[in-house]
C-alpha cells in the first residue's frame, strides 16, 4: 500500500463523479443485456404467442383425497399440527391425520421426536432424518437487580458447573464480578433430556442435578417468575410466548460466556430478541452441548409419494414454521442433503402455493439469465482482486475490503480463527488461513511453521504470519500430526495472498479427533453468516484503535461510507499487530 495523502474536497468530488459514471455505464449495459436475452428467450421458447408447458408437482385438486398417517412426541404437537394444517392448505387433495397415542402405529408412515431417535432405530432397525433444531436454556427472573450485568458479562460452562457441583459456589456473587452475595436457587423442567444436555455442557454427572428443585413446565415458569434470583433451564419451547414470539412475561434468557473470557462478546450477543436467538442458534453461535435435533423416523425409507412430498416440504418451505415455534431451521447443505436422501436430484419440490408451476421453458429463461448474472459476478470479483488503483486527476482510490469480496469455497470446514480444513480421499487434512485473514494482513513476507512430525491440538498455536516485521500467530482448527508443510510457502509466503486455497495451502495433518471437531467449525452459508458478523467486530476494533490516540491511522482504516480498506493492518505500526492479535484472532479461539 503507498504512503496516504491529504486529499482536497475536489479531489472527493471528482472521485465521487467519477464512481457515479463508471457504476452508470456498467449498470446501463448490464440492464440492456439482461432485457435483451430475456425477449429473446421470451419469443424462442414460445411465450410470445402465449404456449405453456403441462403443470407439475402436487395432485390436482380433482385427484382423489390421499391420507397419510403420522405422529409426535408430546412437546412437538404444535408443530406437528402446524405442519399438517399447512401442508393441506397447499394441497387440498390430501389429508394428513394426525394419530393419537395409542392408535394402531401400523398406519403411521411419519413420526416427530425430538433430541433422540429410539435405540432401535439406532440399531440400523428403522430410518431416520433431522428436520429441525431444539435448543434447552437458561433463563432468570427479568427483575434480578444484577440482570445488566449477568447481560454484560454472562456465565460460561465452568460456572454453570460450579453451580451445580460446589454448594459454596451457589451464590450471585461466585457467578458474576460485582454480583450480590445471595443464594441462587436452580429450577429444572421435569424432562430427562434437559438433564442430559446440561450434564453433556457443564462436563459434570447428571445425579448432581438431583438436588435443584424439578417442576413441570407450568410450575417451572411460574417458580422463576417469583424468584428473583433463581436459574432455571428448561427447552426454549417451554418459556416462548407464541402469540408473540417472545420470552414469556417475567422471564429473560441468560446469555452464556461460550469462550469464557469473562464477557459477552459482540459476537456471543445472540440474545436480543428471539429472531436473533434462533439465527444465533442456526449459525453455531449457541453452546453445540445445548442444542438438540427434531427428527423425522419411520420403520423403514419412506417411499409412499404422499409420505416424501410431505416431508421434501418439511425440508424446505415447512422450514419457516421452525421459528414459529420456537426451533431453528436446518442449513442450506443440510437441506440439500435431505432432498437428495429422500427423492433424488431430479424431483420436483412441492410449491407453496399449489396452483404455480414451472414450466420447463420458463427454467431455462432462469437458467440463461442465472448463467448470465454469475459471469459479472465473476468478472466484477476478478477486477476487485486484482487489488488495482484508480487513478483521476491525481489522486489514488484504495481499495475497499467487504464480505463481496471474499472467496469461500464449498466444501471447506472454517474455524473462527480464520483457518479452513479439508479432509482429502486419503484421509488426511489439508489446513490453510482463510480469505478474510490474508485480505487484512496484506501481502506476507514470511511464515514460520512447525515440522513434519509434531502434534498439534485445536486452538494451539499452529503458525506464525509475518509481514514486514510484524507478524500474527494463527492457531489450529483441528488437532493431529502433520504429515507435511507446504515448501512452497518458505521461498513465496505471498501464495496464501494470491491463492489462499490451492498453492497456499500451509500443513497436511493426519486428523485425530475429526468427527467431533468438525461440529465446531463452519461450511457454506453458515460460515458466510459468520463473517458478517466478523466484519462488525472488525470496525469495532478499528473504531477502538483510532480513539486510542492514533487519529494517524483514521484515513487509512475507513473509506467514505465507513467501509475499511483493503489490507487494512499492512501500513499499521506494531502495537496495532499486537492489539489486534490479543483483541481479535485470540479471543475467537
Amino acid at each position: 500500500m503507498n504512503e496516504s495523502k491529504k486529499w482536497k474536497d475536489d479531489d472527493y468530488e471528482s472521485i465521487g463523479n467519477y464512481k457515479f459514471t463508471l457504476n452508470f455505464y456498467i449498470m446501463k449495459n448490464f440492464s440492456v443485456l439482461t432485457i435483451g436475452l430475456s425477449l429473446l428467450l421470451y419469443c424462442a421458447t414460445g411465450w410470445c404467442n402465449g404456449t405453456t408447458d403441462q403443470p407439475t408437482g402436487a395432485a390436482s385438486q380433482g385427484s382423489a383425497a390421499n391420507t397419510l398417517t403420522i405422529t409426535s412426541s408430546p412437546e412437538l404437537s404444535n408443530l406437528t399440527t402446524t405442519w399438517a394444517n399447512e401442508y393441506e392448505r397447499l394441497n387440498p387433495a390430501v389429508k394428513i391425520n394426525i394419530a393419537k397415542t395409542g392408535e394402531d402405529q401400523a398406519k403411521v408412515a411419519v413420526s416427530f421426536i425430538s433430541n433422540e431417535v429410539p435405540q432401535g432405530v439406532k440399531d440400523g432397525e428403522g430410518w431416520n432424518m433431522v428436520v429441525g433444531r431444539d435448543a434447552i436454556v437458561a433463563v432468570v427472573n427479568a427483575k434480578n437487580p444484577m440482570l445488566s450485568e449477568i447481560y454484560h458479562q454472562g456465565i460460561s460452562a465452568e460456572e454453570f458447573a460450579q453451580l451445580f457441583s460446589t454448594p459454596a459456589k451457589r451464590n450471585w456473587n461466585s457467578m458474576i464480578q460485582g454480583g450480590q452475595d445471595v443464594v441462587i436457587k436452580t429450577y429444572l423442567v421435569d424432562n430427562e433430556k434437559v438433564n442430559e444436555a446440561i450434564g453433556r455442557f457443564t462436563a459434570i454427572d447428571n445425579a448432581t442435578l438431583i438436588e435443584t428443585k424439578v417442576s413441570t413446565s407450568a410450575e417451572f415458569v411460574s417458580d422463576v417468575q417469583k424468584d428473583v434470583y433463581a436459574i432455571g433451564f428448561c427447552r426454549l419451547t417451554d418459556v416462548r410466548d407464541a402469540a408473540t414470539n417472545t420470552i414469556v412475561k417475567g422471564l429473560q434468557l441468560l446469555p452464556i460466556d461460550k469462550n469464557q473470557n469473562g464477557r459477552i462478546d459482540n459476537f456471543e450477543n445472540i440474545y436480543t430478541n428471539m429472531d436473533a436467538f434462533t439465527r444465533g442458534i442456526w449459525i453455531g453461535k449457541y453452546p453445540y452441548a445445548l442444542c438438540g435435533n427434531i427428527y423425522a423416523v419411520s420403520s423403514t425409507q419412506p417411499t409412499d409419494e404422499n409420505a416424501v412430498a410431505f416431508l421434501t416440504w418439511v425440508t424446505t418451505n415447512g422450514q419457516k414454521y421452525l421459528n414459529q415455534n420456537g426451533y431453528s431451521d436446518l442449513a442450506s447443505r443440510e437441506v440439500k442433503a435431505n432432498i437428495d436422501a429422500l427423492t433424488g436430484k431430479d424431483m420436483v419440490l412441492p410449491q407453496d402455493n399449489p396452483k404455480s408451476f414451472i414450466s420447463r421453458t420458463w427454467l431455462i429463461n432462469l437458467l440463461v439469465l442465472c448463467v448470465v448474472g454469475l459471469i459479472v459476478a465473476a468478472l466484477v470479483r476478478y477486477i476487485k482482486k486484482q487489488n488495482l488503483t484508480v487513478q483521476h486527476e491525481g489522486v489514488e482510490i484504495t481499495p475497499v475490503l467487504n464480505e463481496n469480496l471474499l472467496l469461500a469455497p464449498k466444501g471447506l470446514y472454517f474455524d473462527k480463527t480464520h483457518t479452513w480444513a479439508f479432509m482429502e480421499e486419503d484421509g488426511n487434512v489439508k489446513v490453510g488461513i482463510d480469505d478474510f485473514l490474508q485480505h487484512i494482513t496484506g501481502t506476507l513476507t514470511r511464515i514460520h511453521m512447525k515440522n513434519p512430525g509434531e502434534r498439534v491440538r485445536k486452538g494451539e498455536k499452529i503458525m506464525t504470519i509475518v509481514h514486514g516485521g510484524k507478524q500474527l500467530n494463527i492457531y489450529a482448527p483441528i488437532s493431529g500430526v502433520i504429515r507435511e508443510q507446504n515448501r512452497m510457502l518458505l521461498t513465496d509466503s505471498s501464495l496464501i495472498n494470491s491463492a489462499p486455497f490451492t498453492e497456499g495451502w500451509v500443513y497436511v495433518l493426519e486428523p485425530k479427533n475429526w468427527v467431533r471437531e468438525i461440529q465446531f467449525l463452519f461450511m457454506g452459508e453458515t460460515y458466510k453468516e459468520w463473517l458478517s458478523d466478523e466484519f462488525i467486530r472488525l470496525k469495532d476494533f478499528f473504531a477502538a484503535t483510532v480513539r486510542s490516540n492514533k487519529a494517524v491511522y483514521a484515513h487509512i482504516i475507513l473509506q467514505d461510507g465507513g467501509e475499511l480498506t483493503d489490507n487494512v493492518l499492512a501500513d499499521m505500526g506494531p502495537e496495532v499487530w499486537e492489539d489486534f492479535q490479543t483483541k481479535f484472532i485470540d479471543t475467537s479461539k
